[in-house]
This record gives structure tokens, C-alpha cells and sequence, in this order.
């Protein structure tokens, strides 16, 4: 834009005989249409990095939840395989545990 101008006011100022070096723009000022049109550009613009941080976070969400499946399945499978390996002695053990706390707390309880 500003290489047109240039050459513009280069060209009107030969016709008055006039040569010029150079020209420097130090003050633009743009109509209220185009200046809305850059504002609009503009938000277009910070909507459109907003959408794609949206959706890279949903991608990592997603990858996150199947790493986190995939966990669980794997404890799944690692559980099933140590209950036939070893049987339910384990799990025995955990349930008298988990009793033996239910009745120290009913045992504390002023009820």
C-alpha cells in the first residue's frame, strides 16, 4: 500500500516538476468500515485459536480417558488372573478386615 502511494504522489509531483527521494507516511487514518471490518477480523481470529484450544483439550481429555480404561482394564485382568492363581484368600482377608472396622465403629458409636 504504501509502495503505491508512493508511487502516486512521486507521479503528480513530476508533473509540477517536482522530484521527490522519498515519501514517508506518518499519520493513516482509516474509515470507521474498514476499521470495523479489522476489529471483526480480529475476534474472527482470537474465536478461531479459542476453538482450537478447544478442541486440543478435548483431544487430550479423550486420550486421557483411554489411558485411563485401558488401566483399569489391565487391574481388571491382572485381578482375575491372581483370584485363579491363588483363590479368594485375599479377598477373604480384606472382607473380615473391612467388618472388623464396621463393628469397632458401631462398637464407638453412642447409638
Amino acid at each position: 500500500v504504501s509502495r503505491e502511494i508512493r508511487n502516486a504522489v512521486v507521479d503528480r509531483c513530476q508533473a509540477f516538476d517536482i522530484a521527490l527521494d522519498d515519501v514517508a507516511i506518518t499519520h493513516l487514518n482509516y474509515g470507521k468500515e474498514f476499521a470495523k471490518a479489522i476489529e471483526e477480523k480480529q475476534v474472527a481470529e482470537q474465536e478461531a485459536e479459542r476453538q482450537k484450544f478447544v478442541v486440543a483439550k478435548t483431544e487430550q481429555e479423550r486420550i486421557a480417558t483411554v489411558i485411563r480404561a485401558e488401566g483399569e482394564a489391565e487391574a481388571a485382568t491382572m485381578i482375575s488372573k491372581a483370584l485363579k492363581e491363588h483363590g479368594t484368600g485375599l479377598i477373604e482377608v480384606r472382607r473380615i478386615d473391612a467388618a472388623r472396622e464396621i463393628a469397632e465403629t458401631l462398637a464407638k458409636s453412642p447409638n
